[in-house]
């Protein structure tokens, strides 16, 4: 089974940085889509950002855009999300997704693998 692993989530005041990482493991990680979508246990995921399987083409949701940043190490299987200038909304459970599709998108009905999630808090 594909299993995705995220890490790097903590507290931070306003202003601050996160780098969010996800190792992926089970699967043909240079084949897939990855994608970035936050929210808390229960409720529906919010789309923060998607990387196609190459890393050629990105694309961010308006709210984190200009402030997060994904990447992805195919040699690696890793991908992570740069998080700057962190506001206070930008606390939530974030969560790593994978897309058999290659297809970079905001659509989570796409992505076939889900991560556990890792919490990131924003507070002074």
């Amino acid at each position: 089974q594909v299993q995705l692993v995220e890490s790097g989530g903590g507290l931070v005041q306003p202003g601050g940085s996160l780098r969010l990482s996800c190792a992926a493991s089970g699967g043909t990680f240079s084949s897939y889509a990855m994608g970035w979508f936050r929210g808390f246990p229960g409720t529906a995921r919010e789309f923060v950002a998607a990387i196609n399987w190459s890393g050629s083409s990105t694309f961010h949701a308006d709210p984190v855009k200009g402030r997060f940043t994904i990447s992805r190490d195919n040699a690696k299987n890793m991908v992570y999300l740069q998080m700057n200038s962190l506001k206070p909304e930008d606390t939530a459970v974030y969560y790593c997704a994978a897309d058999r599709g290659g297809v970079a998108t905001w659509y989570p009905q796409e992505y076939d693998y889900w991560g556990q999630g890792t919490q990131v808090t924003v507070s002074s």
